[in-house]
């Protein structure tokens, strides 16, 4: 799934107090800096942190692949906007693979800024005590439900678990997680990463394991289904991506419906014709999530891409990426959402519902222990 650096100046803006490159960071008059801000206001407003941001010059992202869910045009439409240079790091890098360089890079100029992990490694990156509270502008408008109390990190888009597949290469192509085991797909169906370090394949663990009598308490019966389809055959462990997909390496993919949905118009130009099906038998829906890194060597450009992603233009381009914006519901209700883009979503039934913190953290723990071994050898 998956830097240059610059020096944080003095700023010229009247709410704070100017100093020389190299010195202190500027302070407001209430003893804030941008690395301990928790809201624009606390710098005196966003054109302060505008102007922090432009003097910072550079953000360091990590784990963004431009054709995940819209990321080239965000990345694009960021910088065009405020002139902040996006340096991306390790585009197809996993969540864990995240955390990893936060940590292992703390006090450098390269660390990532900001992180944009699958929720459950969101909650762990909080534990650890490793993201800084920011509450973006439009913060109350995100689901109670998708959102850190204390702000230290919140989803920013999402959708469900799909199987994506190449009907060109597979004479039926499937449609449910119990196709998956049918022996016609032998060495065809692929994960996007390892489901212990990636939140897309962790999501498919998940949503295998309610297709086969698990349930948000018991991830164990997903773990069990993967080992079944290693043994019979049927699972391969290259990752999917979308050069795997091309070269018919990996002609089913189990992927978030945004990644698949963009794949299938990609493609189109390529040959490749390419389906996607929500199953029905295992409809799990999980967002992703934005924080700041505590030590971001960039501060305000961290909290300033905060504020741009999910802003309404910031929330429609993922939208355009075929991925569900967390403010979504918010935005139809001011009238702010790209409805034509939200009309070109994959038809879903029903309302999701998410695994709690507690849950997620066991059924971590539960593919720590278990998924090696169920698709080794």
């Amino acid at each position: 799934m998956p830097k240059a650096a610059a020096v944080t100046c003095g700023l010229a803006a009247t709410a704070l107090v100017l100093t020389a490159c190299g010195s202190a960071p500027a302070t407001t008059a209430g003893g804030k800096t941008a690395a301990t801000a928790t809201s624009a206001k606390d710098l005196g407003g966003m054109d302060a942190l505008v102007a922090a941001a432009k003097k910072e010059g550079t953000l360091n992202a990590i784990a963004l692949p431009r054709d995940w869910a819209d990321y080239g045009a965000l990345i694009d439409g960021f910088t065009a906007k405020y002139g902040v240079k996006v340096s991306v790091d390790n585009p197809n890098g996993s969540s864990q693979d995240e955390i990893s360089a936060v940590t292992s890079r703390k006090g450098q100029d390269r660390a990532p800024d900001v992180v944009d992990l699958g929720s459950s490694f969101a909650l762990s990156a909080a534990q650890q005590g490793l993201l800084a509270p920011y509450r973006v502008a439009s913060f109350d408008g995100i689901p109670q439900a998708q959102k850190d109390a204390q702000a230290r990190w919140y989803n920013d888009y999402g959708g469900y678990v799909s199987i994506g597949c190449d009907a060109k290469r597979v004479k039926e192509c499937p449609k449910t997680f119990a196709d998956l085991r049918k022996p016609e797909y032998q060495g065809q169906v692929a994960l996007n990463g390892n489901p212990t370090k990636a939140g897309a394949a962790f999501a498919a663990v998940y949503a295998a394991s309610l297709a086969s009598g698990g349930s948000f308490d018991d991830i164990k019966p997903g773990v069990d289904f993967f080992g079944e389809l290693k043994k019979n055959g049927n699972y391969t462990p290259v990752e999917a991506t979308p050069a795997t997909i091309e070269k018919g390496e990996t002609p089913i993919s189990v992927d978030w419906d945004y990644l698949n949905a963009g794949y299938a118009e990609e493609f189109k130009s390529k040959g490749v014709d390419w389906q996607v099906s929500v199953p029905e038998d295992g409809k799990f829906s999980q967002y992703y999530s934005q924080a700041v890194n505590k030590d971001a060597p960039h501060p305000a450009a961290a909290r300033l891409w905060q504020e741009y992603v999910y802003s309404a233009e910031g929330q429609n381009l993922y939208l355009k990426g075929h991925a569900r914006p967390a403010l979504m519901a918010a935005m139809a209700k001011d009238g702010t959402l790209d409805k034509d883009a939200a009309g070109k979503l994959p038809t879903v039934s029903g309302t999701p519902s998410f695994p709690s913190e507690a849950q997620q953290a066991k059924a971590k723990q539960t593919l720590a222990q278990g998924w090696g071994q169920a698709v080794s050898g």
